[in-house]
C-alpha cells in the first residue's frame, strides 16, 4: 500500500482554499497522512492521520539533529510539500538524504483564484478535484447571525462601526452573536478553539459577517452565506468560496482605478 504524506503549512484560510485539492490528493488507494499548522488539524478529518508541523519536528529538519524526523519521512512513498518550497537550504538537505519529497508552490500566482490555483497543481498530479472547500458538519437549524469583527492584521479589518450598525440591523429579525478567538478581546463574544467545533457551531448561522480571515473561509465551507470586507488583499483571489458569498471591497484602489 503507497504511503504518501501532503504537508501544508500555513494559516486558516490557505489550509481551507487548498481543501479541494488535498482531499483529491488522499484518494489515491492508499495511506495519506497531513502535516499542517496545529489549529488545522482538526479540519483534515479525511486523511488517514493528521498531525501539526511541529510535532512531527519538521522545523528541526536541515537545522539540528533530526534522525527521528528523517526516519518518519522515509517511511513515506511520496512526499507533496507546500513547506520549504521557498527555502533552498531546506530543499538542498532534502535531496542530499534523496527524500522522496515533491515541492509546489506555496503562494498562488495572483492570476487566479487561490481554490483554482491549488486545484490546478492537484491535477497536475493526476488528482481528479472539483468543487469548492467543503467541510461536513451535521445539520442544524440555522437560528443566529454570527459576527466576527476580527482578521490576522488590523488592516485587513472595517471599522468595528460597520460591524456594531450590521448588529443593530440584523438583531431586528434575529439573535446575533459576536465570535472573538482566543487572544482576541470581546465582551461576550463565543470562543471556540477547536475548528472543527467551530465549523459545526457556525453551521447553525443564517449568516455571517465578516472580514478577509480564515473564519470566513470556515463558514463559507460549512454552507453558510457570508458578508466579508476586504481591504488589504484581492477578493479575486482571496475570497471565500461557498454558496453564497458576497464581497464588499473596501480598498479605494480597486474601487477607483
Amino acid at each position: 500500500m503507497q504511503r504518501r504524506l501532503l504537508i501544508r503549512p500555513g494559516a486558516i484560510g490557505d489550509f481551507i482554499v487548498s481543501l479541494p485539492a488535498l482531499e483529491a490528493l488522499t484518494r489515491h488507494g492508499g495511506y495519506t497522512e497531513i502535516w499542517c499548522a496545529g489549529q488545522n488539524v482538526p479540519l483534515a478529518r479525511f486523511a488517514d492521520r493528521a498531525r501539526s508541523i511541529g510535532s512531527a519536528g519538521l522545523d528541526r529538519l536541515s537545522i539540528t539533529h533530526a534522525d527521528d524526523v528523517v526516519e518518519r519521512l522515509l517511511g513515506f512513498d511520496e512526499i507533496i510539500s507546500w513547506y520549504g518550497e521557498n527555502r533552498p537550504d531546506f530543499r538542498a538537505f532534502v535531496e542530499s538524504i534523496a527524500l522522496p519529497f515533491r515541492f509546489l508552490r506555496a503562494l498562488p500566482d495572483g492570476k487566479r483564484h487561490a481554490v483554482d490555483f491549488y486545484a490546478a497543481q492537484a491535477r497536475a498530479l493526476g488528482a481528479e478535484v472539483s468543487g469548492n472547500p467543503r467541510i461536513v458538519c451535521p445539520e442544524v437549524p440555522r437560528k443566529m447571525a454570527v459576527i466576527h469583527p476580527f482578521a490576522s492584521s488590523q488592516a485587513k479589518c472595517a471599522p468595528m462601526e460597520v460591524f456594531q450598525a450590521t448588529a443593530e440591523k440584523l438583531g431586528l429579525s434575529m439573535p446575533v452573536r459576536w465570535l472573538c478567538g482566543p487572544e482576541q478581546e470581546l465582551p461576550d463574544a463565543v470562543r471556540i478553539s477547536d475548528l472543527y467545533e467551530l465549523a459545526c457551531w457556525l453551521r447553525g448561522a443564517r449568516i455571517f459577517v465578516g472580514n478577509d480571515s480564515g473564519i470566513s473561509h470556515l463558514a463559507a465551507a460549512v454552507g453558510t452565506p457570508v458578508v466579508a470586507f476586504f481591504r488589504a488583499s484581492d477578493p479575486k483571489v482571496w475570497a471565500p468560496r461557498g454558496c453564497a458569498v458576497e464581497i464588499t471591497d473596501l480598498d479605494e484602489r480597486r474601487r477607483n482605478p
